[in-house]
């Protein structure tokens, strides 16, 4: 069901945006992938990413549609409150960064977050955060998929299962041609894209309604979100701290950038990357604040960035939204598609299916894997059965029950893995639970705790001694 048409932009004006992004991106995509013809090319772009493309690629594939498009639904139910905890998601990419250097330093020919998985504590934990991450995956994609769906819709008309599939199709494309390269170098300008189009539409929106009227029509009309005492949003404030924190931490789009940055890059570009991610979400929630102001109608909640853009800056901005929208998509989508490939192929295929598979199978069957979660992505977008950020927020306990089991097993020989175990099967249940018995917004916090509690007191009354050398293989057997 689509949403309510509140279209800005013709559709005509929607099919040329889209077409110039296509050529674009797919070219990019092809000149990057020139180079891509062994499996650590194309998956990790030889190892060998400097500086200032991993920073950008870092903040980019962190300023997601969620970002852009869950903040300002945020800041719209719970306030203030609402966009300063969307920023706390930069304490995840801060605290990755002395991780990235571990991991690069411990797993020097790793390839996902499950070969560390595997290797530290054992085939059964392996394969219950080979379930966890690929719950995840599909839930990321599946938000990001809807996003552009949204997007499209709320600005140009055009139904939603339309635009949803052509961004998709754009992504799988030039992800297939170039690989990790291929993202990381459309990341770089998707980068500038976001940051110019972000300072430019908070500074429309300050010019155009000011904080006199905005702060009175909040008062005047939903009073609520200027309460920084709301407690679901104190709740929030915390749960969302350590959902950021358990994406980032177990997710394999962090892990393959850590694998990929050039040896010394990985804790400057993720700490550089989490300072400068800190303001968007701000700003994206900032703008949903106008809308009693502006006397907007917004039939729903994730639709209310784009709706509050159009409202104020007529044609140019719905434009401005469209193209920052797209990139924050399209730089978290190409990364996602990139690293899940590798997750299946690697942990999946290879672990499981066919052990002796050699390189060039591996990067064919890559690229098999690839296309068929875009088909799959699709597949379950069509329906877009509930709204972008209760979609994210399920997924709270499956990253925050994974917490502690990394952060031990990288930093302790003690951690064990009846423990590790335990924690994201228990933390991952009774989160979900807390999710429907309480709500989102406590989902993930109940999750970390469960499983804090059972790996610190696994190390405690039955601790392992892991010999760190264990980590130093090239390859699966």
């Amino acid at each position: 069901m689509n949403p309510v048409n509140s279209a800005v932009l013709s559709a005509e004006i929607g099919w040329l945006i889209l077409a110039l992004f296509s050529v674009v991106w797919i070219f990019l995509g092809w000149f990057w992938g020139r180079k891509a013809k062994q499996l650590d090319e194309f998956m990790l772009a030889g190892r060998n990413v400097g500086m200032a493309l991993g920073v950008a690629t870092a903040m980019a594939t962190w300023v997601t549609s969620n970002t852009t498009m869950a903040a300002p639904q945020l800041a719209l139910q719970l306030g203030i409150w609402g966009m300063i905890g969307y920023s706390l998601g930069s304490i995840g990419l801060m605290l990755f960064a002395p991780m990235a250097r571990r991991i690069r330093t411990l797993l020097p020919h790793g390839y996902t977050s499950g070969d560390f998985m595997r290797l530290r504590y054992g085939k059964t934990t392996w394969r219950i955060f080979l379930v966890i991450s690929l719950c995840y995956a599909f839930g990321w994609l599946i938000s990001l998929g809807m996003a552009g769906g949204v997007l499209i819709h709320a600005l140009t008309g055009i139904p939603y299962q339309l635009g949803m599939t052509v961004i998709l199709t754009i992504c799988v494309i030039y992800t297939l041609l170039g690989g990790l390269r291929a993202v990381i170098g459309t990341d770089f300008i998707q980068t500038i894209l976001i940051l110019v189009g972000v300072v430019i539409l908070a500074w429309l929106a300050i010019d155009k309604v000011g904080f006199a009227d905005m702060h009175s029509a909040v008062l005047r009309e939903r009073p609520e979100l200027l309460n920084l005492l709301m407690p679901a949003a104190i709740m929030f404030l915390f749960n969302n701290l350590l959902f950021g924190i358990g994406e980032i931490f177990h997710s394999n789009v962090w892990w393959s950038r850590a694998f990929a940055f050039r040896e010394g890059v990985g804790f400057p570009a993720y700490l550089l990357a989490g300072l400068m991610w800190v303001p968007i979400p701000i700003v994206a929630g900032f703008v949903a604040l106008t809308t009693p102001a502006l006397g907007l109608n917004v039939p729903a909640a994730d639709m209310v960035g784009p709706m509050v853009a159009a409202k104020l800056l007529g044609v140019g901005g719905a434009v401005l939204v469209f193209v920052i929208v797209f990139s924050a998509l399209a730089s978290s989508l190409d990364s996602l598609l990139a690293a899940t490939g590798d997750f299946i192929t690697q942990d999946i295929y290879h672990g499981h299916l066919n052990k002796q598979a050699d390189e060039a199978e591996l990067r064919k069957t890559a690229k098999f894997v690839i296309v068929g979660l875009g088909v799959l992505t699709w597949l379950l977008c069509l329906p877009r059965l509930t709204t972008l950020a209760g979609l994210l927020y399920f997924m709270g306990p499956f990253v925050a029950s994974a917490i502690w089991p990394i952060v031990a097993g990288l930093y302790s020989e003690k951690a064990n893995a009846t423990a590790a175990s335990l924690a994201m099967l228990l933390g991952t249940a009774l989160g979900l639970y807390s999710y429907f018995a309480i709500g989102f917004y406590v989902a993930a916090l109940v999750g970390a705790l469960v499983s804090m509690v059972i790996v610190l007191a696994g190390m405690v009354f039955k601790p392992a001694g892991f010999d760190w050398q264990t980590l130093n293989g090239r390859r699966q057997t």
